[in-house]
């Protein structure tokens, strides 16, 4: 018998009590028989685009891939010209960003092309049929190898961890938890929030690392999955490069009472904010964004450097932007076709958009070590970068890709806020 995600939740609070909402979260995401992303992912499409909750770049404009596909064959260079040269991809869903990727890199030079194997990883792909020979779906939650020469590409896969909510209380910290309470209208038990003792040690512990006071009555998101995450990554590496793309910012920003006093957590419903966890349970998407201190303090402790780290808007403008941009738009093509073209683009760098998504690049086991090495392209404009992209094979909207320009509500992205990224932003990067 199918059980919904919240007839899953309700069961555990009624045999055990409240529970944590990080195991709210889990359940009501990636339950397997009812769970958002388990639902969602049974669709070609998934929860992305037009008939989902929400868009991500890869569907935004293939203009996303062509250019990581430019920093995977600087990373390919860097190990060495490795063959095979893995590209590993966690939560890859519908797998638009791998094709993306595999059709630009046949037009990259110094036999890049044939050494290229990409693994597509993601907790269900109900059946997908390989759809490209160098391309593999691997149903796997983490990243089940050991010793590959690559990247793991984290794409918009962080913020959907789930994340345990304190709140300061009389000087003390709680955790929120979800309860069941009797409506006094209805006389049906509804869920609620339910404030007790931490759960995990590790809440106080992450606090004392990022060197964070929570003010009184303010609320926060942790998400105690990222050491497992970076070991699971870490131990995948035998050399290589983690390349992490998601909303979020640095810790002394994140947890500030005075911008965000009640947290970052946000729901989606059919392309409208709705900040209600507790309605469409299963059918809604639940996100946090992502705290990149810890994310790099996590890499660390697994052995992973912090190579780069910017905005995504200027990373791909160092990696050919609008040099791509300009042979798209000057190409010959229907009114309407070109017009989505440019509101595609637009959208990739757009500075209260995805443009102000965070872009990490982490390192381990790298052939002349981190101080050797020549600055990644991604954060860095460079002359090769140029002729490079003259050559590329023009990425513009296919029938898989949405197009922007059908009536598409802005209010489908999340809160974004340009931070100070010309500084070091972690002290020694």
């Amino acid at each position: 018998m199918t059980t919904s995600a919240e007839a899953e939740i309700r069961r555990r609070i009624i045999e055990r009590g409240p529970i944590p909402f990080a195991e709210f979260m889990d359940v009501a995401l990636y339950w397997p028989q009812g769970g958002y992303y388990s639902v969602a992912r049974r669709s070609e499409e998934g929860p992305f685009g037009p008939g989902g909750d929400y868009y991500t770049s890869p569907i935004t404009h293939p203009a996303f891939g062509a250019l990581l596909s430019v920093q995977l064959y600087q990373f390919w260079l860097l190990l060495g010209r490795p063959n095979p040269f893995w590209v590993v991809e966690p939560g890859s869903g519908n797998g638009q960003l791998c094709r993306d990727i595999l059709q630009t890199a046949q037009s990259l030079p110094n036999g890049f092309p044939d050494s290229l194997r990409y693994l597509c990883l993601d907790r269900s792909h109900q059946g997908a049929a390989p759809f490209h020979s160098q391309a593999v779906p691997i149903v796997a939650d983490g990243v089940p190898f050991r010793d590959l020469q690559g990247c793991v590409i984290s794409n918009e896969l962080l913020d959907s961890f789930p994340v345990h909510r304190v709140r300061v209380e009389q000087g003390i910290l709680r955790e929120v938890y979800v309860a069941l309470e009797s409506d006094d209208v209805s006389g049906e038990d509804r869920l609620v929030e339910w404030l007790g003792d931490p759960s995990n040690p590790n809440l106080e512990v992450r606090l004392e690392e990022l060197g964070i006071q929570l003010d009184e009555g303010q609320t926060a998101e942790f998400n105690l999955s990222l050491d497992s995450w970076a070991s699971s990554v870490a131990s995948a590496l035998k050399a290589g490069f983690v390349l992490t793309i998601d909303y979020g910012k640095r810790a002394g920003d994140l947890y500030s009472t005075e911008l965000r006093p009640r947290g970052t957590l946000v729901t989606y419903y059919r392309h409208t904010q709705t900040d209600s966890p507790f309605r469409h349970v299963g059918q809604q998407d639940i996100t946090a964004q992502v705290d990149f201190t810890s994310a790099v303090n996590a890499g660390r402790k697994a052995g992973m450097e912090p190579l780069g780290y910017t905005v995504q808007g200027q990373f791909l403008r160092n990696l050919g932007f609008d040099q791509l941009r300009r042979r798209i738009t000057s190409t010959p093509m229907p009114v309407d076709q070109a017009a989505a073209n440019r509101a595609g683009l637009l959208a990739l760098t757009r500075t209260d958009g995805l443009g102000d998504f965070k872009v990490l690049v982490q390192g381990k086991g790298l052939p002349s070590g981190r101080q050797g090495l020549p600055e990644l392209w991604g954060f860095a404009q460079r002359p090769e970068v140029r002729d490079l992209v003259q050559e590329l094979s023009l990425p513009l909207l296919s029938p898989r890709h949405m197009f922007l320009p059908q009536g598409w509500p802005q209010s489908a992205v999340q809160e974004y806020v340009l931070d100070d990224l010309m500084a070091g932003p972690f002290g020694d990067t």
